[in-house]
């Protein structure tokens, strides 16, 4: 039941909406970032959003009766890994500072929200195993421009624990790439 309600086409346009909505929010939240980073640099800085676009595009092709397995690929891992991290990441500021605004209140739901769309729609994805090493090198790659040229997002916080969140960050990659090895590939042919 919920798979052919989460299929209908009013869902995905809704879905498609509201991810928009979250991608363009999420390229004016790193605005000052994105300014501060040298220009070779700055398709590394926003991780979310990018995401959430990857998931624009599938929506948008599903639409057209097309389909992408590098696309859906790329879309289960980055929505994921940056949903899940920035749960953390503002689970840990909630930790430190004994509080939250409502902005990063938001994030939390809006992040909890793209890591659930990404398992939610996993059994309808087509995804081939090349597809998913290649998602797998992005969200790796995506490590070493985020903690070796700095291009991670910006919590004034949370500079103090950099290398321990690289470390976390690292695991929590590895484990989507299991996760989706298992729910995108394993899981459907058994």
């Amino acid at each position: 039941m919920l798979y052919s309600l989460i299929r209908l086409r009013s869902s995905l346009m809704a879905l498609l909406i509201i991810n928009i909505l979250g991608t363009f929010y999420g390229y004016y939240w790193y605005g000052i970032q994105l300014k501060d980073t040298p220009g070779w640099l700055r398709i590394f800085v926003p991780d979310s959003p990018t995401a959430s676009l990857f998931f624009c595009f599938v929506l948008i092709l599903w639409l057209l009766n097309k389909r992408s397995g590098l696309i859906e690929a790329l879309a289960y891992v980055s929505l994921v890994k940056y949903g899940i991290w920035a749960v953390l990441m503002n689970a840990m500021v909630l930790y430190l500072a004994r509080g939250l605004d409502t902005i990063a209140y938001m994030l939390i739901f809006s992040h909890a929200g793209m890591a659930l769309q990404a398992i939610l729609y996993a059994p309808v994805f087509k995804v081939k195993k090349w597809h998913l090493v290649v998602a797998s090198i992005w969200i790796l790659q995506d490590l070493i421009f985020d903690y070796v040229f700095g291009t991670m997002p910006q919590y004034y916080m949370l500079v103090d624990y950099q290398n321990w969140i690289a470390f976390v960050t690292f695991w929590l990659s590895i484990f989507v790439i299991l996760i989706a090895y298992y729910q995108l590939i394993f899981k459907k042919r058994a």
